[in-house]
């Protein structure tokens, strides 16, 4: 076999080459992006099977919708899963090369185990046994106040506009959630989002520890 006929000789073919996303988040975004699509070609009817409701445990075989829900949106408008995911994108790529790929999807998929369970138990508490909740706010929020974590002197734009530290908008969030949690402002999941946000304070700051980061 001559030089030129070996494959290393020959350098980039010409033309577009796809390959599958090499990112966890990126993933995460493609099949959130996935079952979106699915929620708005097949109606209720799939969205209801993976939705999450408060009485869940009435029927426990039902206990896979504490994950099943963060991959929901809803199929009304964009606004809802284009937000999350753009979340997603922003903070979950960084948090991702600092704790690689197995802890980062653990992380994300427990946040959002944990936020659903939270919010079950809160509105069963109150009465709401029928109230439902869908969306990847819970693991968004734990996402972002992990970052906050990590680095809460970086410099982000609030609203897009006002540049605050992250320290400083991460507090605002947070403080925002435990006044709508309280006096239920908006139909908004804030329960969830403190959950999300409380399982990133603990987990955030072991895992900083282990690998001697500054939080």
């Amino acid at each position: 076999m001559g030089y030129d006929n070996r494959d290393y000789a020959y350098g980039a073919q010409p033309g577009i080459h796809l390959q599958p996303p090499q990112t966890v988040t990126m993933k995460l975004v493609l099949i959130t992006f996935g079952v979106y699509v699915l929620q708005v070609v097949l109606g209720e009817a799939f969205s209801g099977r993976f939705v999450l409701t408060a009485d869940w445990f009435v029927e426990p075989w039902r206990a896979y919708t504490l994950l099943s829900y963060g991959f929901l949106h809803d199929p009304r408008g964009v606004q809802h899963i284009l937000f999350n995911m753009l979340m997603l994108w922003m903070f979950g790529r960084e948090l991702e090369a600092v704790y690689g790929r197995r802890e980062y999807l653990l992380f994300y998929l427990w946040a959002i185990f944990f936020a659903g369970l939270l919010w079950s138990i809160s509105e069963a508490s109150v009465g709401r046994g029928q109230a439902a909740m869908l969306g990847a706010s819970g693991g968004i929020s734990a996402l972002f106040v992990l970052f906050a974590l990590n680095y809460p002197h970086r410099q982000v734009l609030f609203m897009f506009i006002i540049p605050m530290p992250m320290w400083v908008v991460a507090l605002m969030i947070v403080g925002h959630d435990i006044y709508g949690s309280i006096y239920r402002t908006s139909n908004i999941a804030f329960t969830a989002h403190l959950a999300g946000a409380g399982r990133a304070g603990r987990v955030g700051q072991r895992l900083c520890r282990e690998r001697q980061y500054v939080c």
